[in-house]
Order: structure tokens, then sequence, then C-alpha cells
């Protein structure tokens, strides 16, 4: 895609729908919005019980080794929504929408971040809720690729996204492999990540895909995408699901795209776990000056712990139900 102009934004909200913390004791803390019993974004609802006196007791949201957010485009006095991926149980998804008061039928369209089925399976319960409406999809053509994990005991095949099912559910798929334009130029896919930075080397040898009749390793997991969007008088907003082609690479990825220098907030999965690398990340980091630094999911204690060290103005720690208003 060829001089790509990204539509600067009045603002943006990112919702977390599915992440693996839930903690209902995080107070708002200034852009951030939470959901408990210390926040203020919602109130917590009521549900029966017959373990309770008065039979209800209070419920919580769920948290699972997955990822969706909610983004909330705001320009003009509207707001435009999309759901990025979907997480990981059936079920989960769409019982945290109800959770938080969220009508699944705002979602304009569905953005997944890789095939992998811990972003994708949620898309589940969400397609019995809103039965079929041609509701658009947005992936990577790799998406469909069968994948496993070659471990001590034998290999694990990971659930593989059904094309038919969810063709089938009503949903319309959009496969493309390079950058592409939402809600009329306010939001950007990556498409395709270029891998450019020599310490972000991918998934081990133990994860695999199936391609030209066998199984070989499959490290850079090439269907991995982001999106971008650019806050007026702010900078980019850069949202990733696991972040497997390297936050780093992410970020620079988007800053060529766009042209636009300034990061003002990095989110989501960072797809860091020990090892140099998280000292290389975290300095490369460090040099962008974000404003706001999210990491989620697939970030491990190590990492965010180095993380907030040193970046201790933007780091926001994350929970289920977390709303940045960006």
């Amino acid at each position: 895609m060829d001089d790509i102009t990204l539509r600067a934004v009045d603002g943006v909200h990112v919702t977390t729908l599915i992440d693996n913390s839930s903690d209902v004791l995080l107070p708002d803390e200034g852009l951030v919005r939470r959901w408990g019993l210390s926040g203020s974004a919602g109130p917590l609802p009521i549900v029966p019980s017959g373990m309770a006196e008065g039979g209800r007791t209070i419920d919580f949201l769920r948290a699972e080794h997955g990822f969706s957010a909610l983004v909330e485009v705001q320009d003009g006095g509207g707001v435009r929504r999309v759901l990025f991926d979907a997480g990981v149980s059936p079920d989960g998804l769409i019982t945290n929408l109800d959770r938080l008061a969220l009508p699944p039928d705002i979602i304009e369209t569905i953005v997944f971040s890789h095939g992998h089925f811990d972003h994708v399976m949620g898309l589940e319960g969400l397609a019995r809720r809103l039965g079929p409406r041609n509701l658009p999809i947005l992936i990577h053509p790799d998406f469909w690729t069968r994948r496993r994990l070659v471990l001590p005991g034998g290999a694990l095949e990971l659930p593989t996204p059904s094309r038919a099912a969810i063709e089938g559910a009503g949903f319309a798929v959009v496969a493309e492999r390079r950058p592409s334009f939402l809600l009329d130029g306010m939001l950007l896919v990556t498409g395709e990540v270029e891998r450019t930075t020599a310490f972000e080397t991918g998934m081990p040898p133990a994860h695999q895909a199936f391609k030209d009749g066998v199984w070989q390793p499959d490290p850079l997991v090439h269907d991995d995408q982001a999106i971008l969007l650019h806050v007026r008088g702010k900078g980019l907003v850069v949202l990733t699901g696991c972040g497997h082609a390297g936050i780093v690479n992410i970020i620079r990825h988007a800053k060529r795209l766009t042209g636009i220098d300034r990061l003002h907030a990095v989110m989501g999965g960072f797809h860091l776990r020990s090892g140099p690398i998280i000292e290389h990340t975290v300095a490369a980091l460090t040099e962008e000056s974000p404003s706001v630094v999210v990491p989620a999911h697939c970030t491990s204690w190590l990492a965010q712990h180095a993380l907030a060290a040193a970046l201790p103005g933007g780091f926001r720690p994350n929970a289920v139900g977390s709303r940045f208003e960006l």
C-alpha cells in the first residue's frame, strides 16, 4: 500500500474483554477506568445464588489465557467500534460482554491478530448470540494454518480455525496480506509485519506449521498483525494480540507505514517470556518514549516488572474490564 495517510481521530477507548488476569481491586488511574470494587467503569452485576443469604451474589469478569479488546474510535461526535481478537473459550467473550453491559451488536467489524486458538475461539459464543448477519472479519491469509507444539511428552496439535464454520455462521471473511484501512481510514491493520530487529527471533523450534504436506518449524507466525490509530495531537496507538512479530518490529513497521514518528500508546500481548530479549526490548521501548505502555496476555511477570521499572510514568497494568481512554 502506497501513500498511507492514517486519519487522526479525537480519541480511542480500548476495553479489555479477555486477558490472563482479573483484578477487581485495581483502582482508576488517570486515563484508565477499572471495572470492579475500586473502579468506576461499571457496576458489578448481581446474579442468583443458592449458597448466599437472600439468594444473590456478586458476579465478576472471567480471565483466561487469551486476548480480546473492544476498540471504540471517537471522531466528530460519533463512535465506531471494532472487536480485536476473541479469546480462547467458546463463552468467555460473550459472557464478559454481558457482564460489562456491552451489547455485541454494536460491533461493526472484527479483526484477528493471528490464527492461534487463544485469540479466536470466543467467536463461537458471539456467533450464537448474533446469528447470521454478514459481519466482516479481517484476517491474514495464513490465519487458517495448522500448527502444533512438539513437547517432551509428544506433539500437541493446536485447534485450527475452521473457515467453513466461520463463514457458515454468517461472517464475511476478508483475507489480506498487505495493510488495510477500516472505519473510513481511521484504523489501519498492519498486515504482515516486516522483521528487522536482530533480537526478535520469534517462536521456539517446538512451534511448527503444516505446510506443503509436512510439519516444519514456524518461528515467525507470518499472520501476526496489529492495529494502528492516530490520536490527534498525541500520536500513534499500537494494539497487538500476541506480538509474535516482535513488539519493536511492530512499532517500527507502524511508523514506517504511517510516517508518524510519535508513539502515544502500545498495548496488548508483547510475547516476552524470559532471556536477553527482555533487556533488548525494554531498551528499545524506552527509546520510543511512549506515554502509555500496557503489556498483556503473553507478557511474563519478568517482562512486566522490567517494563514497569524502565517506564514508570507510562506503565499501566492490565486486567479484564480495564478501559483505557486515550
